[in-house]
């Protein structure tokens, strides 16, 4: 499930930055800057609240510039913050947050927004604050990553907002990348905000405007804290939420993404899932071959360019023990359908706007279940935008049917997010 223009992001980063070689996942060595123990969280866990800051240091950009205001983007502070998993365990959760360089011209304190990364991996090397510094790494012989979300997240710099990118649950950290999980990926983002709000000596205050901005992945973490921030986090200022191609329903979403270039990330999902549900181990063991076993070995340590170039356009009936494709397997596992039911997105009610944008023919996340996501808001009473990109299908399985929809968004999206900070009431098609 990709994010931002990766093609883009290839032939900037390209030209900009020197290709680096990506260090081992952390706690497999420390490199000479000692990254890794930064993202080993303290043991036990301070008595801190959701959003406290638990560890920060310097993080230099791999695109950064000198400017008369400052550096440009601004100045990024890597972090590590406390949160809860989905069983409301508490965990450490890294990030970085970039204070802007660009001066803030609208009404009312400087915003913040919160970017939720789309689909990088399931490596610990491929965490975003990690990738920042790097922008490209190359690890022998098809571990090559670009770190695309930049895009997004200059764009949004250079209109003054204060921005932090989440890494989410165990991207960097000790354990498995919680991948599309609703819950945890839920309170990675709104503690982000809270731990960005908390930081001192910042340009944004700590009572400021919020928004959350994500594609794919990112959409659908976005989509996950816009309708559990009046639960989970009633005081931050939240007004808006731009949701792009957000995965609200898993079992929609693995039935269409099997045998496209994207297949791998079904391992992620199921990885995640082990990791947060351990009871579910016994099940899926039972369910899948040998091929299965070494494949979600396998992915649980790559970056997204590796799993494509390794797992893509495989189906997934490769790896069963009945030879059909795993969302029929899942299907029939009482368990495995309650697991997935509880991390359906819509269930709730946000309580400030939502863009969602989708394209028609989206070949990795199904049109179908943002429509009906974005009708189970309605119907609650939330205030919702829905867009739907008219894209032809193109390559069926390429990925270009949700590339596409992303590159031609960006426009509206930002300029939505800017509405939301300067007070515009809201577009609905309720």
């Amino acid at each position: 499930m990709f994010s931002s223009a990766i093609g883009a992001a290839i032939v900037v980063s390209a030209v900009m930055t020197p290709l680096a070689t990506a260090q081992p996942p952390s706690g497999s060595s420390t490199g000479s800057t000692g990254e890794s123990d930064f993202y080993t969280p303290p043991s036990p866990l301070p008595a801190a609240a959701p959003g406290d800051v638990l560890r920060t240091e310097p993080s230099p950009l791999a695109i950064s510039v000198p400017g008369i205001g400052g550096t440009l983007p601004g100045v990024a502070t890597r972090i590590m913050y406390r949160s809860n998993d989905s069983n409301d365990a508490p965990n450490a959760v890294t990030g970085t947050y970039i204070d802007p360089a660009a001066d803030w011209t609208g009404p009312g304190p400087r915003p913040l927004v919160v970017l939720a990364p789309g689909t990088q991996g399931q490596g610990d090397q491929c965490a975003p604050s990690r990738m920042l510094n790097r922008l490209i790494t190359y690890t022998p012989p098809l571990g090559f990553m670009v770190e695309y979300e930049v895009l997004a997240a200059y764009s949004l710099l250079s209109q003054g907002y204060g921005v932090v990118i989440t890494d989410y649950e165990g991207l960097g950290t000790p354990g498995a990348h919680t991948y599309v999980n609703r819950a945890s990926e839920a309170h990675a983002v709104l503690d982000a905000a809270r731990a960005a709000q908390n930081l001192p000596g910042t340009k944004i205050s700590a009572d400021g405007p919020v928004a959350a901005y994500g594609y794919s992945q990112g959409g659908g973490a976005a989509a996950a804290a816009a309708e559990l921030a009046g639960e989970y986090a009633p005081e931050l200022d939240l007004v808006g939420t731009y949701a792009g191609a957000p995965p609200a329903d898993l079992k929609q979403t693995l039935d269409q993404v099997d045998g496209t270039i994207l297949t791998g990330v079904i391992g992620y999902t199921l990885n995640g899932l082990l990791e947060s549900d351990p009871g579910l181990r016994p099940i899926i063991d039972a369910n899948i071959n040998d091929a299965g076993r070494a494949m979600l070995n396998q992915v649980a340590n790559q970056c997204v360019g590796e799993t494509i170039l390794t797992v893509g356009l495989h189906r997934t009936t490769e790896y069963t023990t009945t030879g059909e494709p795993m969302s029929v397997v899942l299907d029939r596992l009482p368990v495995a359908q309650e697991i997935l039911s509880k991390n359906k997105i819509g269930e709730r009610t946000p309580t400030a706007p939502v863009l969602i944008q989708s394209g028609t023919s989206d070949d990795i996340v199904p049109h179908g279940q943002a429509v009906e996501l974005g009708g189970a808001w309605c119907s609650k009473g939330a205030t919702v935008q829905l867009s739907a990109a008219q894209v032809p299908a193109i390559v069926p399985g390429s990925g270009a049917g949700h590339l596409i929809p992303d590159i031609l968004g960006i426009g509206e999206a930002q300029n939505w997010i800017k509405d939301r900070f300067y007070g515009v009431p809201a577009p609905s098609n309720c």
